[in-house]
């Protein structure tokens, strides 16, 4: 008897058609995002200041650490979600949502305490300078305040495309853009609250968004909704959550160390403006970084509930197909980057000396954009299919294990030029070590495969 609600279609549809049905709303949610922070970048750039970009760059390190901390939560128990649908283990599947909930609270609230202590030292260490830290640090006190609602939203969205309601994920995030669009001109503009009227914006739009997920959770029709008795933590469903969490983890965390060292390298090589470049850079990039993201929360559900119920060439073709969609995202955004970068960066700014240091670091940064797709996709599918070593390996590789050393040697012989090209030289390595890694595992599997 088929139980109304459980997303079956993940292992008996046509994969093409399911990953277009789970990766759009994925996709559009993961553009909107971008564009969420683009816009703040916009808005802060033209209405604070050029500085006030450099400052907003400072606080890089410390969101992508938050983060980190919120994708240990909602993207591992999305994960083990998915698997436990194609178990068809629906209590343990209504036990991970309210585990959800006490996780990213006891998580949230114990983050923003610590941080909010230390927060000059910190923003001094990733590289702000007497110019910068008076934005980057009203900026975070206001966003540091939200941050148990900002890991509570995020985790419940991963929830919403894991129970097989993708369009309702999407939805949450596009009502977050613009409601976000709606307030952030008022306050920095209307109300003249600067950058701190930025961040509030982005806390209220993700306050208002989680309270109609949580309406959509309490759905007693959904197989997975909020009810008493799933809000008490299980050793067992935090321990899977979190260690199939632990790969987005450390590339998040290590992301605020690369931050860090590129902060710390732009700023002795070429000052605030030269940091104010690289946060219009990581902006851009992060936006064609998103999309693939996008695509890959699209495969997860898929992967993870045809891997979960044994049905191995489903899981092939899944793969296959996203790793074609993520390349050529990321080709296009090569493309575009490589032939008019002057006018990407000036969508940021008016400051002539900001627009050429951001275009030049633009066209070197993107340079082995077209490779970075399929890396990410063998890292996410690695992840949705539990074999947590190889994510973690893949995840490490390109943020850390490669782009460090090149961080700390070759600024040393060519300077600013030098931060840039180890972004680029890294993404190059990391995708080849991503293709020997696949190769290997497909040959292992097809020589420990049973003849039909």
């Amino acid at each position: 008897m088929e139980i109304k609600g459980t997303p079956l279609e993940l292992g008996t549809g046509n994969i093409g058609k399911l990953l277009k049905q789970y990766a759009i709303p994925a996709i559009i949610a993961m553009i909107a995002s971008s564009l969420y922070n683009i816009t703040d970048s916009i808005f802060i750039g033209h209405g604070v200041g050029a500085l006030a970009i450099s400052g907003l760059a400072i606080t890089f390190p410390l969101m992508n650490l938050a983060a980190a901390f919120g994708s240990l939560v909602g993207v591992g128990a999305s994960t083990l979600l998915s698997v436990r649908l194609g178990q068809k283990d629906y209590e343990s599947a209504n036990s991970i949502l309210g585990n959800v909930f006490m996780m990213n609270l006891i998580i949230g609230i114990s983050f923003t305490i610590i941080t909010l202590l230390f927060l000059d030292p910190i923003l001094y260490f990733f590289g702000a300078s007497e110019k910068t830290i008076p934005y980057a640090h009203d900026f975070m006190v206001v966003i540091l305040l939200g941050n148990v609602i900002t890991h509570t939203y995020l985790g419940l969205n991963s929830m919403l495309r894991s129970a097989g309601k993708p369009q309702q994920s999407m939805y949450a995030t596009i009502y977050t853009v613009i409601i976000n669009l709606i307030l952030n001109p008022l306050f920095i503009f209307g109300f003249n609250w600067g950058i701190q009227g930025s961040a509030l914006a982005t806390i209220i739009s993700q306050i208002i968004v989680l309270a109609w997920q949580i309406y959509l959770f309490g759905d007693k029709n959904m197989i997975i909704h909020l009810r008493k008795g799933i809000f008490k933590l299980r050793m067992r469903v935090v321990r899977d959550s979190l260690a199939i969490g632990m790969p987005p983890f450390l590339m998040n965390a290590a992301a605020s160390v690369i931050v860090i060292l590129i902060n710390q390298g732009l700023l002795k090589h070429g000052g605030d403006i030269a940091v104010g470049a690289y946060g219009i850079v990581n902006r851009i990039a992060f936006l064609f970084v998103m999309t693939v993201m996008g695509i890959n929360q699209g495969m997860q559900p898929i992967a993870g509930y045809n891997y979960g119920a044994k049905l191995y060439p489903r899981v092939t073709e899944v793969l296959k197909k996203t790793i074609f969609g993520a390349t050529i995202i990321m080709t296009l955004g090569f493309i575009i980057v490589e032939l008019v970068p002057h006018a990407v960066a000036s969508v940021f700014t008016t400051d002539d000396e900001l627009i050429d240091t951001a275009s030049t670091g633009l066209r070197i940064v993107f340079l082995c954009f077209p490779l970075i797709g399929f890396q990410m996709v063998v890292a996410a599918f690695f992840q949705s299919i539990g074999m947590v070593k190889k994510a973690i390996l893949l995840s490490l590789t390109r943020q850390v294990i490669l782009l460090i050393p090149c961080l700390l040697i070759l600024p040393y012989f060519f300077g600013i030029s030098g931060v840039w090209v180890s972004m680029s030289f890294s993404d190059f390595l990391s995708a080849i070590l991503a293709a020997i890694i696949l190769y290997r595992q497909f040959k292992v599997k097809k020589r420990t495969a049973k003849p039909k």
